[in-house]
């Protein structure tokens, strides 16, 4: 009986709160979360601060890849960030871990059928390549979670930013 009770004073409080957290959805979070497609990336305003780097994320020139914040950072020797801005992911993740540019193309179709620019391709999984692009119309994808998708999508001036950065072999780090 006391079990039966705190379980059912558990379910309550774990309701409660999400009705909570349901109602503070920012609403462009609520827009992706009702299938209605997702804004375009932004780059970072010259007057936010960029995100800082995460810790323990490697070491020398590098990009680095936040599955958990949808964040990149070109950094170069010294850790010193070149250039931080969100993405929008794919519906496939790579796993956390070092890797290292494969292969790039200047133009292709993407997964999803939209013309992409500057394509840095790092991993593979279960045979879906996963890399970086920005679409040549700005749009970001709109994701469908049946499809398995690997195109991390930013914005045209980001991407552009990338190919010049991402050469073949450099370094890629995801991190949760």
């Amino acid at each position: 009986m006391i079990v039966a009770g705190l379980t059912a004073a558990a379910l309550a409080t774990v309701g409660h709160l999400g009705h909570r957290a349901a109602e503070t959805v920012p609403p462009d979070l609520r827009r992706q979360a009702s299938g209605s497609p997702a804004p375009a990336p932004k780059a970072p305003r010259s007057s936010e601060r960029p995100a800082a780097l995460p810790p323990r994320s490697g070491l020398g020139q590098r990009v680095v890849y936040s599955l958990r914040r949808d964040r990149v950072w070109l950094v170069d020797k010294g850790d010193k960030v070149r250039r931080t801005f969100g993405v929008s992911p794919s519906t496939v993740d790579p796993a956390p871990g070092t890797y290292r540019v494969t292969s790039r193309s200047g133009n292709v179709t993407g997964s999803d059928g939209v013309p992409v620019e500057h394509v840095v391709r790092f991993a593979s999984v279960d045979g879906t390549a996963i890399g970086f692009s920005a679409a040549v119309d700005g749009s970001a994808p709109v994701l469908d979670p049946q499809e398995r998708t690997g195109g991390i999508r930013e914005t045209r001036a980001d991407g552009t930013a990338m190919w010049k950065f991402a050469t073949i072999g450099r370094t890629v780090v995801v991190v949760p």
